[in-house]
């Protein structure tokens, strides 16, 4: 029974929702278009590529990409094709360009300054308070006078 188990969990890899009608004929192509679906974010499942979703849109996208590469294209045209349509988010690895520079800089410049600021304020915090001037004569006597009654 045990080894039935095993069997099975090293049998439950991911499925991929590649349809048998979508796969091209010659081989080259069709790892191409794997290559290239694996890159490529399903808009619908968010964080799965169009190669293991199985939402229509992603069947549509895996069609467009195989249409483009018989139709001639190379991996980094059908990229850009699907960029241009559809925007970067498609992409599973952003670029590192324009604004999502910014983003990937944004995030450890703002941790450093907020570790700056933490430690300034506890180094501050902690700091010794300043001495207290000494009483004056006069000082002592009504403290004095005032601690008596």
């Amino acid at each position: 029974m045990k080894r039935l188990l095993l069997i099975l969990c090293l049998l439950a890899g991911p499925a991929l929702a590649v349809q048998p009608d979508e796969v091209l004929p010659d081989p080259a192509l069709e790892q191409r278009a794997r290559e290239i679906s694996k890159e490529l974010r399903c808009l619908v499942c968010r964080n799965e590529s169009i190669d293991e979703s199985n939402a229509d849109l992603a069947r549509d996208l895996r069609l467009l990409v195989r249409e483009r590469l018989v139709e001639g294209d190379t991996d980094e045209e059908v990229v850009d094709f699907v960029v241009d349509r559809y925007g970067e988010y498609v992409l599973l690895r952003p670029t590192l360009t324009g604004a999502n520079l910014f983003l990937w800089i944004a995030g450890p410049v703002l941790l450093l300054l907020a570790l700056g600021v933490g430690f300034l304020y506890i180094r501050r915090r902690t700091a010794a308070p300043e001495p207290a001037s000494a009483l004056s004569a006069e000082e002592e006597a009504r403290l004095k006078q005032i601690l008596d009654d």
